[in-house]
């Protein structure tokens, strides 16, 4: 893990002398969590997620040069990476989810192989998501997903604290309704 004086290091390093070494050492450190948000977002499409990645990067390469450090570094990167999907799903307005989902954990690694009750849970939370809205979705997944504060949810996103706040209510209350419902249902059997 870099420390926060490494990273400036790094990025000075990619702005002044082009050094894509520098930048590689970047991307490794981040591109774990910015997989695992857009892998999300994608409700487990892994090719979609490579390619909004490797997206995002690009983007950042180019636009390095504007990172003004008023945010940390994995927030304009997350920012970036936020944008890339909404402009994907702008142009297709279509959202799917695979049948061979793989939940990845939430330190950004491999794929792991839960127990039967954790498999079952997290499906079912992937099919309560799947009743969100886009916005609902990547908040709930910035926040409780990523352990993303408000305050920087509300940078990356462009949305005011108190929004944010409104959506991700709203957002567990219709999760919460599903959850009931799938149990109902299951428990009628």
């Amino acid at each position: 893990m870099l420390t926060k004086l490494e990273e400036i290091s790094l990025i000075t390093r990619c702005v002044a002398t082009d050094d894509r070494h520098a930048f590689e050492r970047l991307v490794e450190e981040h591109a774990p969590g910015v997989r695992n948000f857009l892998y999300r977002l994608t409700m487990g499409d892994a090719a979609l997620t490579d390619d909004l990645s490797q997206e995002t990067f690009l983007k950042a390469w180019i636009g390095l040069r504007s990172f003004r450090a008023v945010a940390r570094f994995k927030t304009w990167l997350f920012s970036i990476a936020y944008n890339e999907f909404v402009s994907y799903s702008r142009k297709t307005r279509e959202m799917r989810l695979p049948d061979d989902i793989q939940i990845s954990d939430s330190s950004g690694g491999q794929p792991y192989e839960p127990d039967a009750r954790a498999t079952e849970m997290r499906h079912d939370i992937e099919v309560a998501m799947r009743n969100l809205s886009e916005t609902e979705r990547m908040l709930i997944v910035l926040f409780y997903m990523n352990d993303l504060p408000i305050k920087e949810i509300s940078r990356i996103t462009g949305l005011p604290q108190g929004t944010v706040k409104s959506y991700l209510s709203r957002a567990k209350t219709k999760m919460a309704n599903e959850l009931q419902r799938d149990c109902r249902s299951s428990s009628a059997y």
